[in-house]
């Protein structure tokens, strides 16, 4: 984003991450993939810079800070490494932030600390095989024991899971309340009952792990669920809505980092007597990729600057993931055929990205479900 559209602090900020992710995370990018390992030098990195802890509020560990804060460091670092942002949004924007968000003071001041300073990795188990967008369909069972719960159910695809030391779990209590019988529960990952079985084979963001969480007569303290009993659901789709502000600024990191490489090869291959980027076809392709990234990131700050102001912004939330995913696929798209025949090769920036860009339609809600949220933010507007 143009400097004039940032304040002089946010400015710092991005460009004191741009550095990060130029000098340490972008090089180290390319073997993450292929090792699938997680980063874990890259999440000690972020948690020295206190990005970890970017807008958690400074009594708890935090270094408090913005939404639109949280979406400039997400951008940079999906910039310079996508998978590395997959794990810090889960980690920060999914977990932390759901225990800031609706934690007593006790839990806040037990739980967010250690997760604000990397002395602990976050996740977070919504996602079932029976229940991906269809969240309402949870499975997983909270039954009252002893003043506590016991867990029994199956979480998949849960990023971070393998590294977790503290989970935010959905589980319900009564399934015949569907949502309404829904709560979060804080959850410890040494916890007796909990076994975790990474999961491999991904197309792309293959650095930043997932796995199956299988919950067995897990205890859970009852001063660990998160809010009033039954508010789970809501309390996840709020932390759904100010998280995808930070999935659509992954998405125009990743938008950004396809458009420089094709830029730059365009700028030094020759073909014909010529540079690629002197043909017309290219410019156009070019000049519609600036284009759509820009809009993109306008539209992401635009919902980031709405929650800051603690204004209405769930429609222009799913805006933005549904326009800045679709931007990241058609950009990583063009950056592999502005490439040619090496953009097809690992390992390529382009052909990395063209793996990593398409789970961003998938997650954190899908474009279908994007639309929905749209569309029932308008005409719920409309009849009221």
């Amino acid at each position: 984003m143009s400097g004039y559209l940032l304040s002089e602090e946010e400015l710092l900020l991005k460009n004191t991450v741009r550095d990060f992710a130029d000098n340490e995370l972008a090089p180290r990018a390319a073997g993450y993939d292929e090792s699938q390992e997680f980063p874990w030098d890259n999440f000690k990195a972020l948690a020295e810079l206190g990005l970890l802890g970017l807008g958690i509020d400074e009594e708890y560990g935090g270094s408090g800070g913005t939404t639109r804060q949280v979406a400039i460091a997400a951008e940079e670092i999906a910039r310079g490494c996508a998978a590395t942002s997959t794990m810090y949004i889960a980690h920060l924007s999914l977990c932390t932030q759901f225990i800031h968000m609706y934690g007593t003071e006790g839990q806040k001041r037990q739980f967010v600390p250690d997760l604000a300073t990397g002395k602990k990795v976050g996740a977070f188990a919504l996602t079932e095989p029976g229940a991906g967008s269809d969240a309402g369909n949870i499975q997983t069972a909270s039954t009252r024991s002893n003043g506590g719960y016991l867990l029994n159910g199956t979480k998949t695809f849960i990023t971070n899971a393998a590294e977790a030391e503290t989970f935010v779990v959905m589980a319900t209590h009564d399934r015949s309340l569907r949502t309404r019988g829904v709560d979060a529960l804080i959850v410890e990952g040494d916890s007796r009952g909990i076994t975790v079985n990474p999961l491999h084979g991904k197309m792309g963001i293959r650095a930043s792990s997932i796995a199956e969480v299988v919950f067995e007569d897990c205890p859970v303290p009852g001063e660990n669920r998160l809010g009033p009993d039954g508010e789970g659901f809501r309390e996840t789709m709020q932390v759904l809505n100010a998280s995808r502000v930070a999935i659509a600024a992954q998405c125009v990191g990743i938008a950004q980092a396809a458009f420089d490489s094709a830029v730059a090869y365009a700028k030094q291959r020759e073909i014909f007597g010529q540079h690629v980027a002197d043909f017309q076809g290219i410019q156009w392709m070019i000049a519609d990729m600036a284009t759509q990234l820009d809009a993109a990131r306008l539209l992401t700050m635009r919902s980031a600057t709405l929650r800051d102001e603690g204004l209405p912004f769930i429609k222009e939330a799913s805006m933005a993931k549904l326009y800045a995913s679709r931007a990241a696929v058609e950009l990583a798209d063009r950056a592999v055929q502005i490439h040619g025949g090496i953009g097809y090769l690992a390992p390529t920036t382009a052909e990395r990205l063209y793996r990593d860009a398409k789970v961003t339609e998938i997650y954190e809600g899908t474009s279908e479900v994007q639309r929905t949220i749209i569309a029932r933010q308008i005409l719920q507007d409309d009849l009221s």
